[in-house]
């Protein structure tokens, strides 16, 4: 199946000479999450705007659902729905008003039914007749969602879209994100909060400075870059790892009172023998704790490792 947003040697330059985007490659599949991670600066932004047409690239192309970005600029548009990071919402116009005019900028037929339902699924049908004005910032960010979702579009960027607000709102978005993935909404999202990449995506891409460091099945990248941590709490402590254990790397610390052992997600060790070759050797362990790299770990470590 071809992917519905294609990425082919985007790059974006401007006068003062600052490269935002280096040569960007990237294809993003039909009905998946993608979450686009990176620290502040590093393009994120600056990519969606591209896509969606706000930001003219300085080389590349960029279709979606087939349609050059450039060429084909209204049919491209007409697929998309951005969610930005800035909530700028008519202050003076009902939520209702606002929502249904953003879907007929893009040329859709009036439709209350439809917009009624999307502002049930968004919790603000009983604030379709109040002055944007007058809400908190947490409903003005659901209404960012309606007037991106208002006019039914088959791909969703959503950019930073849970920043500044409470948890509870943050596990709304979270479920109304997988109700439109399941209605074959495709979804790409940056984030400062890893953790809604780990709860929610299919893949990740980690970009750095303009430039995509990697793209991988978020499962398969914990696997490969994720690292599994054994520290054993010992009774007596040790002054040297025994030589009949140097084969385990292991490695002391806690001036000797903790052994710790670090092997990669991926490799198939067996614990139970590095515990029984302990026993036999004598050392008494007084307790044990695991740790597993989580994605903010593997990302951490990756964007530090390439600065």
């Amino acid at each position: 199946m071809p992917a519905i947003i294609s990425i082919r040697g985007v790059t974006k330059s401007y006068a003062t000479g600052f490269q935002a985007l280096k040569l960007i490659n990237l294809d993003i599949d039909r009905g998946e999450i993608f979450a686009l991670l990176g620290p502040n600066g590093a393009g994120k932004t600056t990519l969606i705007n591209i896509v969606c047409g706000i930001v003219t690239a300085s080389g590349g192309t960029v279709t979606a659902d087939g349609h050059d970005i450039v060429r084909d600029y209204r049919a491209a548009r007409a697929m998309i729905g951005l969610v930005p990071q800035e909530l700028s919402t008519d202050a003076f116009e009902t939520v209702w008003a606002t929502v249904s005019f953003s879907r007929g900028l893009f040329g859709r037929a009036p439709n209350p039914k439809f917009i009624e339902g999307l502002l049930g699924d968004l919790s603000l049908l009983d604030k379709r007749n109040s002055k944007i004005m007058t809400l908190s910032g947490g409903m003005k960010r659901r209404v960012m969602i309606a007037k991106a979702l208002s006019h039914e579009p088959q791909i969703l960027f959503l950019d930073e879209p849970t920043a500044g607000v409470d948890v509870e709102l943050r596990r709304d978005m979270w479920d109304l994100v997988r109700g439109l993935r399941q209605r074959g909404v495709t979804i790409i999202l940056t984030t400062h909060y890893i953790e809604e990449a780990e709860e929610m995506a299919d893949r990740v891409g980690v970009i750095n400075k303009g430039t995509l460091m990697l793209v991988e099945d978020k499962k398969e990248l914990m696997k490969k870059l994720g690292k599994k941590q054994l520290t054993l709490h010992l009774a007596a402590p040790l002054r040297q790892v025994p030589g009949e254990l140097q084969s385990w790397d292991l490695e002391l610390k806690s001036e000797g009172l903790d052994l710790v052992y670090s092997a990669n997600s991926a490799d198939g060790v067996d614990i139970s023998l590095l515990l029984k070759r302990l026993s036999e050797l004598g050392i008494v362990i007084k307790d044990l704790q695991t740790h597993q790299s989580s994605l903010e770990d593997i990302f951490v470590n990756l964007v530090s490792e390439r600065a």
